[in-house]
């Protein structure tokens, strides 16, 4: 499918990766690993032709099509959600354009004998043809479905595209490359704009996708889920190897303990090899047994250790002052934005050490409430904080508020006071900036680079409530478990929002959902709210008995909720089913009146069957849609 041989790429004389080579076939799931600033991004945009390699060859099969999913997206203005979504639909856009040209001159010509109204007939037909065999009568159908299982409503599809946040465009652009079953997916942080239902959905999809798939994703749970290769740059190589992410660093360990061990008694071998030519040397007798155990010596191929990227950052989170018990605590909170309700009469109490998550479909009001909390959004109701709540804040964008053109040490030094300037340089090294890397520029940092400068700077504030609102993205793997780790050694309040299942597991104490601007509140970690959410968690297999974690009551409840979701399910199917069948009837009759109007009109009862079959049609649309929300409930 696709073969990468000897690929080389440097920037500013030093090299990202050097000679490596790799082939993609059919059924492969690759997971792109590596540290920030590895080279995961440059190397998708090499394959995708976005910019161009120093050296080697990148050959594909023919007419390969190849989807890529990129950070930076832009749309045309005026479209709607809908409309945007079906340009994925290239071909069977231009053929439904003219199919409709044709019909329209059909509709005007009265030459019915010429050979050109023949050839018009015969045009129309082969086009509809085409049409019918692309899919062309599925196509909306299909579109609504992934639009919705990314976390549309409905209600979005006419709505501009314009209207809609960067995350919410970023997953428009991830619907159309869902809908155009390329060969070979390349994906570039796939679930950085999603919530956890998504990720999920976005899971099972994958799963059944039918092409390859390389993607950049630092979400352990995604990879574990969803790849069955792992493909690792480090040091300016890769490490290849048929496995899931998790059973690949198993692997890896096993191959540098090995290495370790075999390299330990070949230098043992060597040493003793080495005594004995000092030993022959000096004897006459013995000089040519010396010069044979050299040149055995010189013919040794040396057993090195495959190199690890080992640093991490090194953090902790200090409290400032102790706070009184209740911490924050919310009465009667709303929040509106226009005419859209996004908090409506939220009533939850925070109190010392506690560790909670907020969770829940995007746009429901979690950032919003983190933000009321720190006092940057006005509101209705009451938000109070405790005695002495000092509050750490990290927004979700919080890399974007960082001034471009200022270096990295420049950054810090404006944002420290004279009671920690003297510590910048210390903090910065903690967080893998050291030497000249201080004096870059932010504008040339990796975007794991700036979330780790955002990070660096929260540390030069006391605090003891501290709320963070996505501070994963764009972080790699190691980076996310040293913050995890000294999240979980805060002896202060947290307040996390976050869609990284596996970065929330063990974190939390309780977890907010955020749903129909109202709260529920779930007493357990995720894992528990994933349960009780019906939904499918990476430890599906490993969970523990739900006598444990949820009461008895509970399995029924759940049951009654399975069965329910399934017969609403099967209701879709048959549903879509008939919207299928409906449409096709009414492409033929469609066809019947553009190739031989006369004959087909004859019938008196025609256009009463076919008006029947329209409101029929429309009917069976509206019924769909309230399928899908009813499903949702159930979500």
């Amino acid at each position: 499918m696709l073969n990468v041989h000897e690929l080389s790429l440097s920037f500013g004389g030093t090299y990202l990766f050097q000679n490596i080579s790799f082939r993609i076939g059919a059924g492969d799931r690759v997971g792109l690993i590596g540290k920030n600033g590895a080279g995961k991004s440059t190397l998708l945009k090499v394959i995708s032709k976005d910019i161009s390699e120093d050296s080697g060859q990148i050959a594909t099969e023919k007419d390969l099509k190849i989807g890529f999913l990129r950070q930076d997206i832009d749309f045309e203005i005026g479209r709607t959600v809908r409309e945007e979504a079906y340009t994925a639909f290239e071909e069977l856009l231009a053929l439904e354009k003219d199919i409709e040209e044709i019909n329209n001159q059909l509709a005007t010509r009265t030459d019915y004998e010429s050979q050109s109204y023949h050839d018009l007939m015969v045009s129309v037909s082969e086009t509809s043809e085409r049409f019918e065999m692309l899919g062309g009568y599925q196509y909306p159908g299909e579109t609504e479905k992934i639009l919705l299982g990314l976390g549309f409503q409905a209600a979005d599809f006419d709505q501009p595209t314009d209207t809609f946040s960067g995350g919410w465009r970023m997953r428009i652009e991830l619907a159309k490359l869902l809908l155009q079953h390329n060969d070979l997916l390349l994906l570039d942080e796939p679930t950085n704009h999603l919530d956890i239902e998504s990720i999920i959905w976005l899971e099972n999809f994958l799963k059944n996708y039918k092409g390859a798939l390389m993607m950049v994703s630092h979400d352990k749970m995604f990879l574990n889920q969803v790849t069955n290769r792992t493909i690792e740059i480090t040091a300016q190589r890769i490490y290849d190897f048929n496995k899931s992410y998790t059973d690949y660093l198993l692997l890896r360990q096993e191959i540098i303990t090995q290495q370790l061990s075999a390299q330990k008694n070949q230098e043992k071998e060597i040493a003793q090899t080495e005594r004995l030519i000092e030993r022959f040397r000096a004897k006459a007798s013995k000089a040519s047994m010396a010069q044979s155990l050299i040149k055995k010596l010189d013919k040794i191929d040396r057993i090195e250790i495959d190199s690890e990227e080992t640093e991490t950052m090194k953090i902790t989170f200090p409290v400032s002052v102790q706070p009184g018990k209740v911490v924050i605590e919310t009465n009667a909170l709303s929040k509106s934005y226009g005419d859209k309700n996004v908090l409506h009469e939220v009533s939850i109490q925070i109190v010392r050490g506690q560790k909670i998550s907020f969770v829940g479909q995007n746009g429901q009001g979690k950032s919003t409430l983190a933000k009321i909390m720190v006092e940057e959004v006005d509101y209705q109701g009451e938000c109070k904080l405790g005695h002495n709540v000092q509050i750490g804040y990290f927004a979700q964008n919080q890399a974007e508020y960082l001034d471009g053109e200022k270096t990295v040490l420049d950054t810090m030094i404006d944002a420290a006071n004279e009671t920690n300037r003297s510590r910048v340089r210390d903090i910065l090294g903690s967080f893998l900036f050291r030497g000249e890397d201080v004096d870059k520029k932010v504008k040339v940092l990796s975007g794991g680079e700036r979330n780790r400068l955002a990070l660096s700077k929260l540390l030069l504030q006391p605090f003891n409530v501290l709320v963070m609102d996505e501070p994963t993205n764009h972080l790699d793997i190691q980076s996310k478990n040293v913050l995890k780790a000294a999240l979980q050694n805060f002896e202060g309040t947290l307040i996390l929002v976050s869609h990284d299942r596996d970065f929330l597991d063990g974190l939390s104490e309780k977890v907010y959902e955020f749903r129909n601007q109202k709260l529920k509140e779930y007493l357990g970690d995720i894992n528990y709210y994933l349960e009780q959410r019906s939904l499918n968690s990476l430890r599906e297999a490993e969970k523990k008995d739900p006598k444990e974690k949820a009461p008895k009551s509970s399995s029924g409840l759940n049951h009654e909720i399975q069965k329910k979701k399934r017969s609403i399910q099967n209701k879709i199917s048959n549903t879509e089913s008939k919207i299928n069948a409906l449409e096709k009837q009414l492409a033929e009759w469609d066809l019947a009146l553009a190739v031989n109007y006369d004959e087909t009109v004859s019938d008196s009862t025609f256009f009463d069957k076919y008006h029947s079959k329209k409101e029929e049609l429309q009917v069976s649309m509206k019924r769909w849609e309230n399928l899908q929300e009813e499903l949702e409930q159930y979500s």
